[in-house]
Formats: C-alpha cells, sequence, structure tokens
C-alpha cells in the first residue's frame, strides 16, 4: 500500500532521525515522502524586535538550503522526497503540514533524555495527542 509519510526532522540533532529516517522510508516505499523542519518563533514579539528586519526571510532560505543538502546525503535518489521549512511553533507545524499535505502517517523520532527515559518531549507528545493522522514514534 502507497503511503504519504511526513518524517519531522531538527537539522541539528540527528538522534531527531537517525532512527526514524529508516522507518519512514520503509513506509514510504513507493510513496511520497515529505520533510519537515520548523525554525521555532522566537516566544515573545519582544524578542523579535532584536532581529533585523528579513531574519525570518533569510533564516528559511538558509534552512531550505541545509534541508536540500542533508536530504542529498540521506535519502535515496529513487525515493520521492519533497522539503519543507516551516516558522513557528513546533508541533503545531507538524500537525498543519501533515493535514495541508493529506499525509497518512507522521513518523516522529523522539531521542531519549536522561531526565526522563520514558517521556516524550514536549513537541513530540503534542503531536501524539493532536493529530488526526496516525503517529509513529520511534524512540531512540
Amino acid at each position: 500500500m502507497t503511503q504519504t509519510v511526513l518524517l519531522p526532522i531538527d537539522l541539528a540533532v540527528p538522534a531527531t532521525w537517525d532512527k526514524s529516517l529508516p522507518r519512514a522510508l520503509n513506509l514510504a516505499d513507493g510513496g511520497t515522502l515529505h520533510v519537515i523542519t520548523v525554525i521555532p518563533n522566537f516566544g515573545m514579539s519582544m524578542v523579535g524586535s532584536y532581529f533585523d528586519e528579513g531574519f525570518i526571510k533569510q533564516a528559511l532560505h538558509d534552512v531550505g538550503a541545509q534541508l536540500g543538502d542533508w536530504i542529498r546525503a540521506n535519502i535515496p535518489d529513487a525515493q520521492d522526497v519533497h522539503p519543507h521549512v516551516t516558522h513557528g511553533r513546533i508541533y503545531d507545524e507538524i500537525i498543519r503540514a501533515a493535514s495541508k499535505l493529506d499525509v497518512d502517517v507522521i513518523v516522529l523520532g523522539a531521542p531519549r533524555t536522561d531526565l526522563a527515559e520514558y517521556l516524550l518531549g514536549p513537541n513530540a507528545a503534542r503531536v501524539v495527542r493532536h493529530a488526526p493522522q496516525s503517529v509513529f514514534v520511534v524512540r531512540g
């Protein structure tokens, strides 16, 4: 059965994709793989005022180029893959993209932390709770 899969990753944290990428590729075999990375919000609007005008546009461009490099290095050429870079609350952007792209499943890496070995991180937990799609959590 052809799947449309969404794989959220943090380019700076290989633990968010090193184990989940093989699972996503397996599920997307013969289907489409969407890879998303999210540039987080600044939090308070006051913080955003310290960045130059056009910062987000440039950051989206730069991260898009990095995501393209990551895809070329990690995704087989035969796989139909589509990169996406967004800006906002991480879990909101993942859920929004999954709905907009009409994916069948979200494959989410959940790296283990020293503090809470049995708990999901806040973004992963929110995606699991609120996404209308199935969420496949791959423990790191």
